[in-house]
């Protein structure tokens, strides 16, 4: 970890945009005129806002780097970002993009599916909207997801790595399914600058053709990627490194109801852990404690409400798997 003073510990880049949760849907949604669920509301969404969210709520202080229009939308993704400590210097707000809005199903047991503006700002957030001086302010850049910001393509994405690690930076990244048939290949460069690489197992099986755990997480290690960090549901997470490979185990007990989110707080807590000195597989415990406590709650940011919650699950995990 750079040890150099900076103004900011993480700067997010990825998406900030508005969610709509629509829970309970069932399939059958489709076949009635009308279909009522537990309640319609505005919530905040996209990777880079849910991480900023959790890892200042955590203690820490994040710089979101995104795009959103001057539209009521955006407003709203401002508003959440003072309201809850977030810098915004370098959020772009441009009166050409419309902020995008997702509208997210979840089904009863808590998996879920989104339906996205493929004219919103999720799609046209590209790098051009970056201020690139910003990467000397802070500790840890954080890319929310691979692919879930079409535009930025491996040229993009080595262009901000390179530059990151030019200012000493830790590079951490997540991923999503890619949205336009992208490939390993079409991102193997940009992975070689990465620190720790958050997949969850279904992604990196279907971006690499592999389908044993092991397998997937060599493939990626083999990209460059200096701590695999592979989220197996249920499980846990699967780490590869040069060190070789572990699972460090889920949280015990947990019943989720909302799994919107969870990946994202994941990388929060990990990142959160990294800056304070911890062990990777402390890292990686805490990763799987803070997911946790947020599919214990509606929405991606609607369950760690402060440091104590995450704390409380960590010290039970603690004495659960006598650590």
């Amino acid at each position: 970890m750079n040890k150099v003073d900076k103004k900011l510990d993480v700067i997010i880049i990825g998406a900030a945009l508005v969610d709509l949760p629509l829970r309970p849907v069932g399939k059958e949604v489709f076949d009635v005129v009308s279909y009522p669920v537990d309640g319609i509301k505005m919530t905040i969404g996209g990777d880079a806002i849910n991480e900023a969210t959790i890892i200042t709520r955590l203690g820490h202080k994040v710089g979101l780097m995104s795009c959103v229009g001057v539209d009521l939308p955006g407003w709203f993704v401002m508003d959440h970002c003072k309201t809850n400590g977030i810098d915004t210097t370098y959020i772009k707000q441009d009166p050409t993009k419309d902020t995008s809005i997702n509208v997210g199903l979840v089904a009863e047991d808590g998996e879920r599916t989104f339906i996205t503006n493929r004219q919103g700002s999720l799609w046209k957030f590209c790098y051009e909207d970056l201020d690139m001086s910003a990467l000397k302010d802070a500790k840890i850049l954080s890319f929310a997801s691979i692919f879930n910001n079409p535009l930025f393509d491996n040229k993009a994405l080595v262009a901000v790595f390179s530059k990151a690690k030019k200012e000493g930076m830790t590079i951490c990244a997540d991923m999503v399914m890619p949205k336009v048939n992208e490939t390993l290949n079409d991102i193997r460069e940009a992975l070689s600058y990465v620190d720790y690489f958050f997949p969850n197992f279904e992604e990196a099986s279907e971006m690499t053709g592999a389908v044993k755990e092991n397998e997937v997480a060599d493939i990626l290690y083999g990209c460059g990627v200096k701590n695999v960090v592979m989220k197996i549901g249920k499980r846990g997470c699967y780490i590869r490194n040069s060190e070789g490979s572990v699972i460090v185990p889920a949280a015990k007990g947990v019943t989720a109801i909302d799994t919107i989110g969870a990946g994202d707080n994941f990388a929060s807590g990990f990142i959160t852990a990294l800056l304070e000195g911890k062990t990777l597989r402390e890292c990686a415990a805490y990763a799987n404690c803070t997911a946790a406590v947020s599919v214990q709650y509606v929405g991606a940011t609607g369950g760690v409400k402060d440091r104590a919650i995450v704390e409380e699950m960590f010290t039970r995990y603690r004495k659960d798997y006598g650590a």
